[in-house]
């Protein structure tokens, strides 16, 4: 086994439909992508039942991708907002569960966007917090073979998990067999003093990748130290996807919140097949 090379429909789509999965899955796949991360952003978006079966016809891994826009908090809100969080979660894992995805990624804590100050106290408490309000969902997620892959986000976009040391620590209380980190190269270049570093400390956890250039576009179209990532990668013998995910800005609510304001390719069709050969070069380089 080796890694694999993925991409998340939000390259396309926001949301996606079960049309967009009829369009984009067989796409792909014949591109020669290895995993797609299906983003489920509310519940009945797209029917599970016929994504697993397209992924089984085209040969293609699933993954699911949980948004978490605003009102969807797991600490730091309301009971009520709190259960249907975790409900939500539950039900990405069912979808996971039916799909054939072994991983739901994503950042799930807080809302995307959503920043405010915290103490040093306030902080230790809200850890506490995350730890009790997502074993529940570590819990069903590792009834159902399911890794929970939790990503850190850069400053913009939450004050609660911006790096991989505070990602980790938000984790540990929880089960390694089910709760896992999903290492993005777009947060990182933000956040991280050293990437690569940051790469290998996540090493124990490591269950997903998320690669993107620097401007969020297309990878190997930037100044990330790709060499070095690829140095901790053939080290740990890391054997998960490699998605790239960005966002079209055609899709006003969802260019908005991830700050998309320009094209970043020529076609999100390019973004996918260019970083696809890049990608497919960087593997050669490091993996066995």
């Amino acid at each position: 086994m080796t890694a694999t090379i993925g991409v998340n429909t939000f390259v396309w789509y926001s949301p996606l439909t079960d049309e967009g999965l009829r369009t984009i899955i067989p796409r792909v796949a014949g591109w020669g992508f290895e995993t797609i991360e299906l983003v489920l952003e509310n519940a009945g978006d797209w029917n599970p039942q016929l994504a697993a079966e397209l992924v089984e016809e085209y040969g293609i891994q699933p993954a699911v991708s949980a948004v978490v826009p605003p009102g969807r908090n797991i600490v730091a809100a309301s009971d009520d907002e709190i259960a249907r969080t975790q409900e939500f979660y539950k039900h990405c894992v069912d979808v996971a569960q039916i799909v054939g995805a072994r991983i739901v990624g994503g950042p799930m804590y807080t809302a995307v966007g959503r920043t405010w100050r915290l103490t040093a106290d306030e902080r230790k408490d809200l850890l506490r917090d995350y730890a009790e309000n997502m074993r529940p969902v570590a819990d069903a997620a590792g009834d159902a073979g399911v890794v929970l892959a939790v990503e850190a986000l850069n400053r913009y976009e939450t004050s609660f998990i911006n790096t991989t040391e505070q990602l980790l620590e938000a984790i540990d209380p929880l089960p390694i067999e089910s709760v896992g980190l999903l290492f993005d190269t777009y947060h990182a270049n933000i956040e991280e003093k050293d990437p690569a570093a940051a790469l290998r400390a996540a090493a124990p956890r490591l269950r997903a990748m998320q690669v993107c250039a620097n401007d969020r576009g297309t990878p190997g179209e930037d100044h990330i130290d790709w060499a070095a990532y690829g140095e901790v990668l053939r080290d740990i013998d890391y054997q998960g996807a490699m998605s790239i995910e960005t966002f079209t800005p055609e899709n006003e609510v969802i260019a908005t919140a991830a700050s998309i304001w320009r094209q970043l390719a020529a076609s999100p069709d390019a973004l996918a097949r260019d970083g696809l050969e890049f990608l497919r070069q960087w593997r050669s380089t490091w993996a066995s």
